[in-house]
């Protein structure tokens, strides 16, 4: 049976014309098949060049659920990792002020009490990676607690950092190795990858933000400002792909979690108490839960149902209940951030999309 998507292709237009974005892949996929997969608009505006299904962008913060979560997940499965046991206990420097009760299941949930961000890159330029990344350490290891360990949800790119750490100490491997050799190459999941400085990868990427502090157009190079202080490769972001890649690894997720692989790489009881909601907090480990209220994912998305969004312009839905992925890749920071109008842009959209797929 064929699916109507007018209603969702002509939002992307109008979406494009109105400059809610300047380009957009959108991608869809049902019970295991890709239905949708549409690019719109341009990946630059400055050379005109036109977005393709192929267009690799900065993922941004799906860099949390599609590599510093899966990493986590992974060690856990291999014993190597305990969710509840001390931060501390893995990276010594979370300590301190009550730091020393953060635990790994804190970190993923946003529930540590580490604050939500800092602007470490504004206080450490000019340095290398390396060097960043011992004083952006040294510089949480001193922070404040906002919130007792457990007490509320904070989303933290800060935690996130801490997170990564941890992983690399654990594996003795750089995140982006570790991801690379463990995850993505075994499943074929490619594009997808760091682009650690000095390393770009050949691809067609999509520009994002005429930078005001790097003073140059961003193609391929990580747009956050403290990712690229750490030299591209970060716990919060620094990811890239392009929809297909993401589409790759959700499903692999998604039929993972129901047990529908004989030889999954994550565990399908793993996987499901990733995708649990946790206490005091809106999210899951890792991943985002649609809101009571004011969801980016619309009204249609069933209970348990998880996702994260990217600053960027990135986001994914996952409907486990109707086996249902849908993945919009924007680059609405191009050429500049302060466009926000991707915000009301998004619940239409997946309303749209689910309308589509499930009213006959």
């Amino acid at each position: 049976m064929k699916i109507d998507f007018s209603a969702a292709d002509h939002l992307m237009r109008r979406a494009v014309a109105s400059r809610v974005f300047p380009g957009a892949v959108l991608l869809v996929a049902c019970k295991g098949t890709v239905v949708l997969h549409q690019a719109y608009g341009m990946a630059d505006l400055f050379t005109a060049r036109p977005m393709t299904r192929e267009t690799v962008f900065d993922l941004a913060s799906l860099t949390k659920p599609l590599a510093t979560t899966l990493a986590t997940m992974m060690l856990v499965q291999q014993g190597r990792l305990d969710l509840d046991r001390p931060a501390c206990d893995y990276w010594a420097p979370i300590k301190g002020q009550g730091r020393e009760r953060i635990t790994v299941r804190h970190l993923l949930s946003h529930r540590s009490g580490l604050p939500a961000w800092r602007p470490y890159h504004l206080l450490f330029r000019n340095l290398s990676p390396e060097t960043c990344q011992r004083r952006f350490q040294e510089a949480i290891s001193a922070e404040s607690l906002s919130a007792a360990p457990g007490e509320r949800s904070e989303y933290s790119d800060v935690g996130f950092w801490v997170l990564q750490w941890i992983v690399e100490q654990v594996a003795q491997l750089p995140m982006d190795r570790l991801v690379e050799d463990a995850i993505y190459g075994p499943l074929s999941v490619r594009p997808l990858f760091f682009n650690r400085a000095g390393r770009q990868a050949p691809f067609p990427y999509a520009a994002t933000e005429l930078c005001p502090l790097r003073g140059r157009l961003l193609i391929g190079e990580v747009h956050d400002d403290n990712a690229h202080a750490l030299g591209g490769v970060a716990g919060h972001a620094g990811l890239f792909g392009n929809a297909a890649a993401v589409g790759t690894l959700l499903q692999e997720l998604l039929l993972a979690a129901g047990g529908q692989l004989a030889h999954p790489l994550f565990d399908r009881d793993c996987l499901r108490g990733f995708f649990e909601r946790q206490a005091n907090s809106r999210w899951c480990l890792g991943f985002d839960t649609p809101a009571e209220s004011g969801s980016s994912a619309g009204h249609s998305f069933e209970a348990g149902s998880v996702g994260h969004l990217g600053y960027t312009g990135t986001s994914f839905w996952m409907d486990r209940v109707r086996e249902t992925i849908v993945i919009l890749l924007s680059n609405r920071v191009h050429p500049c951030r302060y466009n926000i109008a991707i915000k009301a842009f998004r619940p239409h959209l997946h309303d749209a999309v689910m309308t589509a797929l499930f009213t006959a």
